[in-house]
């Protein structure tokens, strides 16, 4: 299966990683001469459509450009355990009821950053690796491993046999995201934007963190909670 992937970043950065790419559509009376000068060493075939036509094709801010390529591998969670590089300290994120495709791109783009070892989601109600996560991974799609499961509660279960801790992302009955016990094998389990992680996820979670709320706003975008909580894993494990 193909699909069309977009946006001037995310075709460069194919190209420039030699990606495989079957075709490029780019719309009339588009600028790019670095793009261009890619496309002509790669020697591949460039279609060019009037921008309407683009415009029915793409869903989302195109840019102008998109590149025909193979659909985004997902793994399995054996696979993802066996990547692990030997030595280091394990690290997953888990997303139970996530929808939004931006949310999970930039969640993708922070977990490359701080070096975590998967993401793990559900095959039903959460996004899958679509062009826009892609667009908003800005690359990371590529670079960190994505597993999708049948049933979140029992690859929890699973990884708690395998030694991880489970950590939620819950308001009520949790403790303050800087309290945690971020130095053993960890998944972090972050829930959907309008209704958190699921009761039968949080069941499972071995306890919850919160990040604190001083003004009138009760909760953050997922991927910015996400990038908070990564970031306060990495400050522990990486102390200066």
């Amino acid at each position: 299966m193909t699909q069309y992937v977009y946006g001037k970043n995310v075709v460069k950065q194919l190209l420039q990683e030699d990606k495989k790419i079957y075709e490029i559509l780019m719309a009339e009376g588009m600028r790019d001469t670095a793009l261009e000068k890619l496309i002509k060493e790669h020697k591949i075939t460039c279609k060019i459509l009037p921008r309407k036509k683009m415009d029915g094709m793409l869903q989302g801010n195109h840019q102008g450009i998109a590149a025909k390529i193979d659909d985004y591998k997902t793994y399995e969670l054996l696979e993802l355990l066996e990547s692990i590089p030997k030595g280091k300290m394990p690290l997953f994120v888990m997303l139970d009821g996530l929808e939004d495709p931006h949310n999970l791109g930039a969640i993708l783009r922070t977990c490359d950053c701080v070096g975590v070892d998967g993401v793990i989601i559900g095959k039903h109600r959460n996004v899958g690796l679509t062009p826009t996560v892609a667009k908003v991974s800005t690359g990371a799609i590529d670079t960190v491993k994505v597993a999708m499961v049948t049933n979140l509660a029992q690859s929890i279960k699973y990884l708690k046999k395998q030694g991880f801790w489970i950590v939620g992302t819950d308001f009520e009955n949790s403790r303050d995201y800087r309290e945690g016990q971020y130095d053993v094998p960890l998944v972090i389990v972050v829930g959907s934007e309008g209704f958190g992680i699921s009761s039968l996820v949080k069941k499972n979670c071995d306890y919850c963190v919160r990040l604190p709320m001083e003004g009138v706003v009760t909760s953050l975008n997922a991927s910015v909670a996400c990038g908070i909580l990564l970031y306060e894993i990495y400050n522990q494990r990486h102390p200066l």
